[in-house]
């Protein structure tokens, strides 16, 4: 029988698509790492860094236990099927491995709904520019967690799918901690290099990988239909 639950799946399953998801937050967040950290003395390059990171992985924690909610709500409340939650996020795993390799038709349209939010926070977030403290570090990094990106909204569309908070919040957790390592990599050697990463065979292996982790499960959705 197929649980719904993300809590049914390994942590490592997230902690891994978030890792394999990096080459695409080197596109979307690479640039800012790197502008907010070089621009610092290099004895508190490492605190920024960190505590961008902190506050940016609170907001994928924070949306992961309301995208939870949303699902318990859906399911408990509404009604609707757990199924039906489970094939979606599957099928947005395959538009995010797509996303990766330079297709982005299946999730684009979820980071163009985004744009209405972020237009409302980012000049909040640019109101703490330059970033010369770990707590100014902190809110930037809260901030920047809302930026659109199909990759964040896939996995959080798996968050829904476990219908219950704690284990979207865990979900997006694992999520998080798996894209930390690009971004920290950005902010220490500079994004020039790591772009050279990003336009080599890493970022379509890394689609592969994830195309096939969403097509294993949404087999399994489909077999139980």
């Amino acid at each position: 029988m197929l649980s719904t639950s993300t809590t049914d799946l390994p942590f490592l399953a997230a902690v891994l698509i978030g890792w394999l998801g990096g080459v695409h937050c080197l596109g979307m967040c690479g640039g800012i790492v790197s502008a907010l950290s070089m621009s610092v003395p290099e004895g508190r390059r490492t605190a920024l860094l960190l505590a961008y990171n902190l506050g940016r992985c609170f907001t994928y924690i924070l949306l992961g236990a309301l995208a939870g909610f949303m699902g318990y709500t859906g399911i408990s409340v509404l009604g609707l099927a757990p199924l039906g939650f489970y094939i979606l996020a599957n099928v947005l795993l395959i538009g995010m491995g797509l996303y990766l390799m330079g297709w982005p038709l299946i999730v684009r349209p979820l980071e163009q709904c985004g744009q209405y939010l972020w237009r409302h926070i980012e000049p909040v977030a640019r109101r703490f520019f330059p970033v010369t403290t770990p707590a100014r570090a902190l809110i930037v990094g809260f901030a920047w967690g809302f930026l659109p990106c199909g990759l964040v909204y896939s996995a959080l569309a798996t968050a829904i799918a476990s219908g219950d908070p704690v284990s979207g919040a865990l979900w997006m957790a694992g999520f998080a901690l798996g894209t930390l390592p690009n971004l920290l990599l950005a902010g220490w050697m500079g994004v020039s290099l790591l772009n050279r990463i990003r336009q080599s065979a890493v970022r379509w292996i890394a689609g592969i990988l994830v195309i096939t982790w969403g097509a294993y499960g949404l087999l399994q959705g489909l077999h139980l239909l």
